[in-house]
């Protein structure tokens, strides 16, 4: 039997479906339900599902970041998303992250009992067990690590100047710490400190070209609350300390 997990943040869908749909009937049996996007993770992870019903568009998260992150996670776990938006250009993207169906609300029972059986046949069809996926070699954009990779640069680039860490990371790009750690190191080359460092002093020699700034008080201002750590990272990264960069790039 196939295990499935159902998530919507519309309790009276999540129980339509597990009540209706003839589960048995397609080999399956429903493993857990969730309301929200964070109960919908937990579930995930505890249970590890096969198939996955979910809504792409619950408070607080971002749909596509969500997605990219379950299948890069769970490359087996076949999806399909339930949504009430009728947007074309959305529906694309989560397809190409590896969405199995796309099915708008309310779902009629043929819609939903074909998109069963694609995922079950597609499953069926899965040796076992399934082998790591290499996505080394791909490299399409639209790959769902390459996309969750391009949301943590991007979110490392934006908070860089707090006190950010793994985990904060992982939880925004709906995926765990470890997996995140490993995507890093296998597209980037380099750990979450190391591009988290390498931010920090990007940034800081935007700063360092404003000659009104202590170097204390840019080293705060990117995320270092010991002036003297910077010192030591900025020089790592730059062979020169913060004042010698600023001598010699700003004539100061």
């Amino acid at each position: 039997m196939y295990k499935v997990v159902l998530v919507d943040d519309e309790p009276l869908i999540v129980e339509g479906l597990r009540q209706v749909v003839d589960w048995a009937g397609h080999s399956c049996q429903v493993a857990a339900t969730a309301c929200d996007a964070a109960s919908g993770a937990r579930a995930i992870r505890e249970h590890r599902p096969d198939i996955l019903f979910t809504d792409i568009k619950m408070p607080g998260e971002d749909g596509l970041t969500t997605l990219a992150g379950l299948k890069g996670e769970f490359p087996r776990m076949q999806i399909a998303v339930l949504t009430g938006y009728r947007d074309f250009e959305y529906a694309q993207r989560a397809i190409r992250l590896g969405v199995a169906r796309f099915l708008l609300k309310p779902s009629k029972m043929d819609e939903l009992e074909e998109a069963l059986d694609y995922m079950t046949g597609v499953l069926d069809c899965l040796p076992q067990p399934e082998p790591e996926e290499s996505e080394d070699a791909a490299g399409p954009e639209d790959t769902a690590n390459g996309f969750i990779v391009r949301q943590a640069r991007a979110y490392i680039a934006q908070h860089c100047g707090s006190k950010l860490t793994l985990q904060e990371v992982a939880d925004h790009c709906f995926v765990s710490q470890w997996h995140l750690s490993k995507l890093l190191n296998r597209y980037l080359g380099q750990p979450f400190y190391d591009l988290l460092n390498a931010e920090r002093v990007r940034r800081a020699k935007e700063l360092l070209e404003d000659p009104a700034l202590r170097i204390s008080e840019i080293a705060e201002r990117v995320g270092y609350a010991d002036t003297a750590h910077f010192s030591r990272v900025f020089k790592k990264l730059e062979g020169v300390s913060a004042g010698e960069w600023r001598n010699l790039h700003c004539g100061r």
